[in-house]
């Protein structure tokens, strides 16, 4: 007999279930041994359990025993159906025989089966026990008291909440006994969800973020084999996981209707053809009820969940009595389930309300959607769940239902602006038809262009508000400062700075000055639109009057007053007005976090510039924060763009605080978002960080690749000249400087930053001066490094931010250390590293206690210079800083080495650090550096070493990134003392 679901294909492997397939695994190794079992698997509707019975059965056949499989159906009248089906296989009766199950029943069911199984074992598999006929039910529980002798399985699958009595209890008291082996399968956890949506994601298509299609396989969750679900982001195989319970078969149902997080729970997805293809089964248990309950169970589905009995008879018109009797048989079926408080009900899933409300006749839909909005409407409630009735309603030209849709988009901008977007367009495509354009359709069109907008939709949005400012004649002036602020927000997204600007300043010439008092919101809009405009091409400062003065008269309340003073706080830091800036910041974060977390959550915006100006500012954990809080609210799709500039800001915390792991996880989602969107200069830098963050982690083996990773971010933000690709250029040059380039460390500064830097952000300048100067060292020009470390000194104290002047404070340590001067280096390298202890710095903690330890030998001897280095050690061991500890390990194998015999100091940390750095090179490399800081040409080292002048250009080539220097003049001071001197 075949089975409900198709058999388990080509040997792939049940995600999540490695403990029920070893307990399968066991269960057929001793059938082979003559030993037989009863086996029950339970779970959920959908949760797998057909698909382990089928792994059972091929197993089994595989080990050569003979498997019989049935399974029970809906609406069965013949007593004893299923085991009369099964005696009728093993007794080879074709057509089957009528049967008369008596007193003796279960001996003879006994004794066929021993007889079949007697040979070579036997296994009986029955799917759905639940669905067995009476007769057939209690012949099954006898079996599972009283089995065959010998080497017979029993392995029967149901679902605990639908099985009679009479075979729960047998199973019940075979477990207690132990004869039966129960597999009890939960909901599968998140790694399972995202290993079966990560496996097929390369078949992504990015350009269309939600664009899934139908073609898992029919069983319960093997691996999927071609166009899976689209994990755009980091958060969507949680959220989806969240969204199907763990279910295997809703999370298909799902990923088949093109699930979007955006739209959850008031639509499953775009795809309603796809949802039904793939939810046959459900369909099938729908299509199974009276007609009573599939009228119930299609009205509940109008309503949503939960619904209560005495709506759904008001609704369906049944009456109240007979929606019980329906409801009774519903709650039997497992297809609706008791609410434990308020007498309401639910679906046993979510997506079972969408396929029921898909599967009823339209006419049906129509009718209850227009008596659901009649009910909800008289008892008053949200405009969201009247909303949900009226966009069914408003094809047919009622005015009632698309003020409704108005009044719900309303509700739903917040947290499901994909809904809002839906119900506004279904609104002005219904508005009538008329002249010009009326307030009303302007300000539809400008809601509509910020929902688009909040979902990423940027071009279509952009579009109709172009098209709205051809008839700005029409317009109010409110009206028409809204439009252009609206636009020009589109254009900045979008990366069309020079646009936006002159979008938003031909507006502001209608705002009047002074501003009044209150400022209008219209007004604040466009003052925000402008500064952030100005902000993000670099320019804040051309914005910064003007955004004060809003912030002023815009008073102490109102929406626009958090969005005000966050862009100041972020535009002050970018200039480097730091007094100002932590003033703003201060009274903004006060405003914000007075706000409850439904109103909070509603401007990711706002805690997104106000979590990059603590960022900027050294306030860290206020900083994670409001990142952290604003980023609940953001997802791949919505507001996709301030997400974006959300996990750069948490990557560059992840890198000052150590968190390397949770670094490379958020710039991947952030560059991935960034390339779907179009923005260049974002994806450049979650590029550039991703590489920083994988410097530090992996082997020195890996530079090459990690440089070349950085390089492009640093090609993909220069695009767009604005302050991303000021912040792109320190990340590459710190890139560059750990791969062991610090002439190309200080060629990006100088090319990209300025002749001072001037160019890069104000907030970091001390410390990017602070790597030019070591740069500029390790390159041997002793003299720049002192003017990068002077000029770095000077802004670092116009600044005040204390650990910007511990990075140069370790550049001066440096310079003192180069000089011989060591106790002078031990000091400041001492209060450096303390200072980003106490900050919470792990990384340039350890790095500065590496730094120093050759001064530490060299002023206080071997033993202080191991205990700083066993320090950095344990360090970056915790944080994964591989590259420390590989950076410590040589240094401690070389620090005795430069010591004479009586404890004199005869080696400098510069050279101390050669002799460390020389401890990279292999044999062969060493062996060429010594010939070629010796005096000796390519040709000449080939001919030799009998190579090819190709190998040594090769080899030199390494000992260069190795080293950190740029050619072979700097060989001979790299190498120091460890070089004999060229001979004559």
């Amino acid at each position: 007999m075949p089975p409900k679901d198709r058999a388990h294909e080509d040997g792939t492997v049940l995600v999540g279930r490695q403990a029920q397939i070893e307990c399968l695994s066991a269960v057929v190794k001793d059938l082979t041994d003559g030993r037989g079992a009863i086996l029950e698997v339970t779970g959920e509707p959908g949760i797998g359990k057909t698909t382990l019975l089928g792994l059972l059965a091929e197993r089994a056949a595989e080990a050569g025993v003979p498997v019989v499989r049935a399974h029970a159906a809906r609406g069965v009248t013949q007593p004893g159906q299923v085991i009369t089906e099964v005696l009728d296989v093993l007794e080879a009766r074709d057509p089957p025989i009528a049967r008369e199950f008596g007193a003796g029943a279960d001996a003879e069911v006994r004794s066929v089966l021993g007889r079949w199984a007697a040979r070579r074992g036997g296994v009986l598999v029955l799917d759905n026990a639940h669905l067995c006929d009476e007769q057939s039910a209690r012949l099954i529980a006898r079996l599972v008291r009283r089995p065959p002798p010998g080497p017979f399985v029993l392995a029967l699958a149901h679902r605990p909440r639908q099985s009679g009595p009479v075979l729960r209890e047998a199973l019940e008291h075979g477990v207690e006994t132990g004869s039966v082996t129960r597999l009890a399968l939960s909901s599968l956890d998140l790694r399972a969800t995202a290993t079966l949506l990560g496996r097929s994601r390369s078949h992504l298509d990015t350009t269309a973020p939600h664009a899934l299609s139908h073609s898992a396989p029919d069983h319960a969750y093997t691996e999927w084999r071609a166009s899976p679900a689209p994990v755009v982001d980091g958060t969507y195989a949680e959220q989806l996981h969240a969204a199907s319970g763990g279910n295997p078969r809703m999370l298909r149902i799902l990923v088949a209707a093109r699930w979007d997080p955006d739209e959850w729970p008031l639509s499953p997805g775009p795809d309603r053809h796809g949802m039904l293809r793939e939810a046959v089964s459900v369909v099938t248990e729908l299509d199974s009820v009276t007609a009573d309950a599939a009228l119930s169970v299609q009205v509940a589905a109008v309503l949503g969940d939960p619904f209560l009995p005495d709506d759904v008879a008001a609704v369906s018109d049944l009456g109240l009595e007979r929606t019980l009797g329906a409801f009774t048989e519903l709650v039997r079926a497992d297809l609706i389930r008791p609410l434990p408080w308020g007498g309401g009900y639910a679906f046993r899933h979510p997506v079972l309300g969408h396929i029921a409300l898909e599967h009823a006749s339209p006419s049906l839909r129509v009718n209850a959607h227009r008596r659901a909005l009649d009910l909800l409407t008289t008892r008053g409630a949200s405009a969201l769940r009247r909303a949900r009735q009226a966009e069914h309603l408003v094809g047919a030209g009622s005015a009632q239902a698309r003020q409704v849709l108005v009044e719900g988009a309303a509700e739903a901008m917040a947290k499901s602006p994909a809904a809002a977007a839906r119900w506004l367009r279904l609104a002005l495509d219904h508005l009538p038809a008329g002249e010009g354009i009326s307030a009303s359709r302007a300000v539809l069109v400008l809601d509509h262009c910020r929902a688009l907008s909040a979902v990423g939709r940027l071009q279509e949005a952009r579009s109709l508000v172009h098209d709205l400012l051809r008839h700005q004649a029409d317009l109010t002036e409110d009206l028409r400062l809204s439009a252009y602020a609206v636009c020009g927000e589109l254009e900045r997204l979008l990366g069309r700075h020079q646009e936006a600007e002159a979008v938003v300043r031909t507006a502001l010439e209608l705002v009047p000055r002074p501003l009044p008092v209150p400022l209008p919101a219209p007004a604040a809009e466009l003052i925000t639109a402008y500064g952030r405009v100005q902000l993000f091409r670099g320019a804040y400062g051309e914005a910064r009057d003007l955004v004060r003065e809003a912030a002023e008269a815009a008073g102490a309340v109102g929406r626009a007053v958090p969005y005000l003073r966050a862009l100041g706080a972020l535009g002050d830091t970018q200039l480097g007005l730091l007094p100002e800036a932590v003033a703003e910041v201060t009274e903004c974060a006060r405003i914000v976090d007075a706000l409850p977390d439904a109103a909070a959550v509603t401007m990711p915006d706002v805690l997104a510039m106000l979590g990059c100006a603590e960022l900027f500012q050294e306030r860290f954990h206020d900083a994670y924060r409001h990142l952290e809080r604003g980023l609940q609210a953001t997802t791949g799709a919505t507001r996709r763009f301030i997400r974006i500039n959300q996990l750069v800001a948490l990557c560059h915390l992840d890198q000052l605080t150590g968190r390397l792991e949770p670094l490379g996880r958020r710039a991947e989602e952030a560059e991935l978002l960034a390339r779907m969107s179009g923005v260049d200069e974002a994806a450049g830098i979650a590029m550039t960080l991703r590489a920083t963050g994988l410097l530090w982690t992996r082997p020195r083996r890996d530079t090459d690749r990690l440089l070349e990773l950085a390089g492009e971010g640093l090609s993909l933000a220069l695009r767009k000249r604005g302050w991303r690709a000021a912040v792109a250029v320190g990340l590459r040059a710190q890139a560059q400087f750990l791969g062991g380039d610090p002439a190309g460390c200080l060629r990006t500064l100088v090319e990209e930053g300025g002749p001072q830097l001037q160019r890069l952000l104000r907030a970091w300048q001390p410390s990017l001066l602070a790597l030019a100067s070591v740069a500029a060292l390790r390159c041997g020009d002793i003299d720049a490094a002192r003017e990068w470390a002077a000029t770095g000194e000077t802004v670092a104290e116009q600044l005040g931010l204390p650990l910007q002047q511990q990075h140069v404070r370790r550049a001066r340590a440096e310079l003192h250390a180069a000089e011989g001067e060591h106790r002078l280096a031990v000091g400041l390298f001492h209060e450096a590293a303390e200072s980003f202890r106490r900050a919470g710095l792990p990384v340039e903690h350890a790095w500065t206690l590496v730094t120093g330890a050759p001064s530490v030998h060299a002023a206080h001897g071997t033993g202080q210079a191991l205990e700083w280095l066993d320090r950095a050690g344990k360090t970056a061991r915790a944080c994964g800083a591989q590259r420390i500890r590989e950076e410590a390990a040589r240094v401690r194998t070389l620090l005795p080495a430069s010591c004479a015999p009586n404890g004199a100091v005869v080696a400098t940390a510069q050279e101390a650090n050669a002799r460390a750095t020389l401890a990279l090179l292999t044999e062969r490399e060493r062996e060429i550096a010594e010939l070629a800081a010796g005096g000796k040409r390519t040709k000449e080292i080939a001919e030799q070493l009998f190579v090819s002048t190709r190998t040594v250009e090769a080899h030199l080539g390494r000992i260069y990134r190795k080293l950190g220097i740029p050619s072979r003049a700097a060989l001979p001071r790299a190498l120091g003392g460890a070089v004999p001197r060229p001979t004559v």
